[in-house]
């Protein structure tokens, strides 16, 4: 029996850091299978994907995965908790036997947090900073834990959500290696780099720097596709938010307080997507919160499409070593595996990545649902 280790990933793109990653999480387990449970067009901080799911999915398989499945947009573009809640969930479905993710402090004693988590985090808001800052400084004081690392945050939320639904799996939390993860210039001397610079590597068109610090697959990837920002999108997020009125505006996902008003300010005045966000900051919403939201009114998501668990699996591609597994697995899955799309499909079970497909379609021209099927590296 094949055994298979689950991990979390937005490889935005893939590069040697995910390498390490990669091998290091095999190596922890022992595990015979690589299941990449990967955030589709739009990513957890509110933005586009730097490339298309199907362009990523192939250079994670050339850098050595060995199946790579769809985490759903209505559980990839959401706060911390709930983006760990569903990638927990699907590993579960894939039936891994581990999750690996990286983190800050492997080491963090995630039960001492768990079994000291506030009783009413509704108790928690305030006007002039961040849920997430307050939270965190909840934590420390009662446990002397400081909780601030965008991987350990997230590795946080994989271990609540893995208590919450009978620990299905065992988790292997992974020393992050290299640059920080928002390090936005690649150093010379390493041969790891974040995914923040080499996106403005490639930004800038310095695809030397990032030719050490990519695998070989991604590097054909970062030469020949188009790589995407939110720019490409502003024209259509700003005549979203100038066209749609107020009333319609505030019945979108997490739309609350007023932020609708400002949201349409902004947009009217603002010429450019960076604009328009330094506009709408303030010290309660974040980059990031602004940014959720505004992938969310592109995508017309209320409150119904994102609070969802995943019904399905979608996948998106597999090499020898995953097709077996897939062999192994398929007659005991409890949720239908999609590997072809038709209308049905799209209305019934994957509305909303369909939705965010069309977007990114509309800016590379490549569909990501119709006519699309699991790619088989062979």
């Amino acid at each position: 029996m094949l055994q298979a280790v689950g991990i979390v990933s937005e490889y935005n793109p893939f590069h040697n850091g995910h390498l390490y990653m990669l091998e290091q999480a095999k190596q922890a387990t022992g595990a015979d299978v690589t299941v990449a449970i990967m955030s589709g067009n739009w990513l957890q901080r509110g933005e586009p994907a730097a490339y298309d799911k199907w362009q990523r999915a192939h250079a994670a398989l050339l850098g050595g995965v060995d199946l790579v499945i769809e985490l759903p947009l209505f559980s990839a573009v959401q706060p911390s908790h709930l983006f760990s809640k569903g990638a927990v969930d699907l590993a579960a479905k894939m039936k891994c036997r581990w999750l690996a993710f990286g983190a800050e402090h492997p080491e963090m004693d995630y039960q001492k947090l768990i079994d000291h988590q506030p009783k009413n985090p509704a108790d928690f808001k305030r006007f002039d900073r961040p849920y997430a800052s307050v939270f965190q400084d909840y934590l420390f004081e009662k446990t002397g834990i400081r909780l601030n690392q965008p991987n350990d945050v997230l590795g946080f939320g994989y271990a609540k959500a893995n208590v919450e639904t009978g620990r299905p799996l065992s988790l292997v939390p992974i020393k992050r290696k290299g640059s920080q993860h928002d390090a936005t210039q690649i150093d010379d001397a390493s041969p790891i780099a974040s995914a923040t610079a080499i996106r403005q590597g490639v930004l800038k068109h310095d695809l030397k720097a990032a030719d050490r610090v990519v695998p070989k697959g991604t590097m054909g990837m970062l030469e020949h596709d188009r790589m995407l920002t939110w720019q490409d999108f502003w024209p259509f997020l700003r005549f979203e938010l100038v066209e749609s009125p107020i009333e319609k505006l505030y019945q979108i996902y997490q739309m609350t307080e007023g932020i609708e008003y400002r949201l349409k300010r902004a947009a009217i005045k603002a010429e450019s997507f960076t604009e328009f966000l330094h506009l709408v900051k303030t010290k309660r919403y974040t980059y990031t919160r602004i940014q959720r939201l505004c992938t969310y009114v592109l995508l017309h998501a209320v409150p119904s499409d994102m609070l969802q668990a995943a019904g399905y699996v979608r996948l998106l591609g597999f090499n020898a070593v995953g097709q077996r597994y897939l062999n192994q697995i398929k007659g005991d899955l409890d949720v239908p595996l999609i590997t072809k799309i038709t209308d049905d499909v799209v209305a019934d079970t994957i509305q909303m990545d369909f939705r965010g497909g069309m977007l990114t379609q509309m800016i590379n021209g490549l569909s990501q649902d119709y006519y699309r099927h699991p790619i088989i590296l062979e």
